[in-house]
């Protein structure tokens, strides 16, 4: 459900009405029965809530919204569109659950709906995202090395060497080592995604590539290495390739996805081709998870504003994946 203090309940709600969802696959909400039934009546979605306390009670009625119920928030006194401690908490709580359905097999994939860092920070909640937190849940099925996030949207595949750190730390992270740990899940995640030779682009850090070290030597030093490393292991990737063209060249056809060096280099792109069908895969997961690729939006929640397509593509992208098709 992702926070219920932001946009996550009514784009759940708005999703979870549109029929040609269900005929993608069998949907079941993870979080607070009493929220949904607000976010319901807000959007004024055509569907009841039903709560239920076991996932194997979930019927397949496109009317009804089944809610594994937590009954984890105080409508009460939560605060709607503002950080809360309160919220966060509960936000966690239904990834933690739906994560667990999800690697002891009761779900084939989980798409997951917005949270909030500053909420999980006031809980006392050590995670900067759902991949870290994700990650940790996984445990031995997965390391931090071998999990990273991939955007996806129709036309455009990006990948990150780095994620959540800022933008001063950035270059100092791109080592050989960390780009081929990239590489590596980049290509074993779309080739499980029914790509059977996926072809990665990498972007440069800095501006025109570095220009032969003329303005960086992280191409020279890393990611040019890098690249020819992953080439030996049989990974088809070319790189380092100027960020200013590369993603227009994908966008083309020219490769399946860009492996970008950091956060904004690749969500700018993504968001700008199609933001609102763009949806975050996290690769290197023993589970299939999918997830918005928007945040909580305080500005509007609540407000029956929030576009549910990044939901909906969400959903349907985890069903698809959950079949073995990309």
């Amino acid at each position: 459900m992702g926070d219920p203090a932001g946009v996550g309940p009514e784009v759940a709600a708005k999703a979870l009405s549109d029929h040609d969802l269900h005929a993608a696959c069998r949907p079941l909400l993870v979080g607070d029965a009493a929220v949904m039934e607000k976010a319901v009546a807000l959007v004024g979605a055509p569907m009841t809530i039903r709560a239920i306390a076991d996932a194997a009670d979930a019927g397949f009625a496109p009317t009804v919204c089944d809610v594994l119920d937590l009954n984890n928030v105080d409508l009460g006194t939560l605060q709607l569109g503002e950080v809360s401690p309160h919220a966060g908490r509960a936000a966690v709580a239904y990834v933690k659950k739906a994560a667990e359905l999800a690697l002891e097999g009761h779900a084939d994939a989980l798409a997951t709906g917005p949270i909030n860092k500053a909420a999980l920070r006031a809980a006392g909640i050590d995670y900067i995202g759902h991949t870290e937190l994700l990650t940790d849940l996984a445990g031995e099925d997965a390391s931090a090395g071998s999990v990273t996030t991939m955007l996806a949207t129709p036309g455009l595949r990006v990948v990150h060497v780095t994620r959540h750190v800022p933008l001063a730390d950035v270059a100092a992270l791109v080592t050989k080592e960390r780009v081929v740990d990239t590489l590596r899940v980049t290509h074993r995640g779309l080739t499980q995604m029914g790509l059977s030779q996926p072809r990665l682009a990498v972007a440069a850090l800095n501006p025109h590539g570095g220009d032969e070290g003329l303005i960086g030597r992280e191409e020279i030093e890393a990611i040019g290495p890098a690249v020819e490393a992953a080439r030996g292991e049989g990974i088809d990737a070319q790189g380092p390739i100027a960020a200013d063209s590369v993603f227009f060249r994908a966008i083309e056809g020219e490769f399946d996805v860009v492996v970008a060096m950091y956060h904004d280099q690749g969500h700018i792109p993504i968001k700008t081709h199609d933001f609102a069908r763009s949806v975050t895969v996290t690769l290197g997961l023993p589970i299939v998870r999918t997830s918005v690729d928007h945040g909580t939006a305080f500005d509007i929640a609540w407000q029956g504003q929030a576009d549910e397509t990044s939901m909906v593509e969400a959903v349907r992208l985890g069903a698809r994946l959950a079949q073995g098709c990309g």
